[in-house]
């Protein structure tokens, strides 16, 4: 029998893509801050009509967009580049490890247990790739550091997702977890997932060599698979993000090429865009935003002043001035979304770290709206973001 309800999350990403659309034309809103705005105000918790995303069909289309903006990420990224200037691998440590040590101390200060404050410092750690991505393509940016951008997030992402399964683990012993189990899901998950993906980019290009198909149909070759990665990645309890960028990055370099038309995967990409950002919002409660409002606020500071002044810091030694250097850091707040994909693929664990962690879904809300229009300003200020889609 219908049901009104199953009409809900569609009206919901309709209305968030209309939203969307009319504010990136009238005041040039990020359109996935929008996304976001309109999937917190209709979300369950504010008494809204959306359910609880989770484990809904809802919820593996968002990993689905995810795993294809990691692929694509990983795509972009150009392995001889960082052999020649190795002083962005310098910068990615340094800013990622930075954020944790200043986070944690934040954390600690608030009063926050061990085990939390780790978490909410591993977390911190992040740059969305989706976020970045996103609006790297809305603005057709293209330049020196768009570049650096999209390999400092790429890094941010290894590391951020390494020491994440790190402090899961731990959280997992302090929760009578036993060792070996522990270790899986904090090595192991990630050794395997990463040799999965290099095994899809070996194999996919090779058959698409095989049957000479290596022109705009390769998009679509590459959007099954990633598709087929990230599934059978969720089925065996592997991490479909890690899969999917080293797919990415191994794929790029088997010499199969992604033309400029073919970014952002076309109207499959921007489906699944909007699909993504209501999902991340919709999962947060506003009372869990409203409690943890204060530690918010002093993470994102500290966030924003660490990330900065590392990137500024090396930028120099990495071949730019230093205001470039700084316009890259501000460029890497956003968060939200990488956030909330790892904390998805936590869940059949039954730790609740929203719950157990104070001020992370204010920091999801916040950054989901404002790191988008951070990166945008950063990159119009570098001089890279060039005209608005459909101009």
């Amino acid at each position: 029998m219908f049901s009104i309800n199953e009409m809900f999350w569609p009206a919901a990403i309709a209305l968030a893509w209309v939203v969307g659309e009319l504010s990136f034309r009238w005041i040039s809103l990020p359109r996935i801050s929008s996304y976001g705005i309109t999937g917190f105000a209709m979300a369950a918790s504010q008494g809204e009509i959306l359910g609880d995303p989770s484990g809904q069909v809802v919820a593996q289309m968002a990993n689905v967009a995810f795993a294809l903006i990691l692929f694509e990420l990983g795509y972009r990224i150009n392995l001889r580049w960082l052999r020649h200037n190795y002083w962005l691998g310098v910068t990615s440590l340094v800013e990622s490890i930075g954020t944790f040590a200043a986070v944690f101390f934040v954390a600690n200060a608030f009063s926050m247990s061990l085990t939390s404050s780790l978490m909410l410092a591993a977390l911190a750690m992040s740059t969305s790739p989706a976020a970045v991505l996103r609006v790297a393509n809305d603005t057709r940016s293209t330049g020196q550091i768009t570049e650096r951008l999209l390999h400092l997030t790429a890094f941010n992402t290894v590391l951020t997702v390494f020491v994440f399964k790190i402090v899961l683990g731990y959280w997992m012993l302090e929760s009578a977890v036993s060792i070996p189990q522990a270790a899986w899901h904090s090595v192991m998950v990630l050794f395997i997932s990463a040799s999965v993906g290099v095994l899809f980019g070996v194999v996919v290009p090779g058959l698409l060599r095989l049957i000479d198909n290596r022109g705009r149909n390769s998009t679509v070759a590459f959007a099954i698979t990633v598709i087929l990665l990230t599934s059978l990645t969720h089925i065996l309890g592997f991490s479909s993000l890690i899969a999917a960028l080293a797919f990415g990055l191994v794929a790029r370099h088997r010499r199969v090429v992604l033309t400029q038309t073919q970014r952002n995967f076309g109207a499959l990409g921007d489906v699944l865009t909007v699909v993504l950002f209501v999902f991340v919002a919709a999962s947060l409660d506003w009372k869990h935003v409203s409690d943890g409002l204060g530690i918010a606020l002093a993470v994102i500071v500290c966030r924003f002043l660490i990330k900065t002044a590392s990137a500024a810091l090396f930028a120099r030694p990495s071949g730019i001035g230093w205001r470039k250097g700084a316009l890259t850091g501000l460029a890497m707040m956003p968060m939200s979304a990488f956030v909330m994909l790892l904390l998805e693929q936590t869940k059949y664990l039954e730790l609740d770290v929203m719950n157990q962690v104070a001020g992370l879904a204010a920091i999801v809300l916040l950054l989901e709206i404002i790191g988008p229009v951070m990166t945008q300003r950063a990159l119009m200020l570098a001089g890279e973001a060039n005209q608005k889609e459909g101009d």
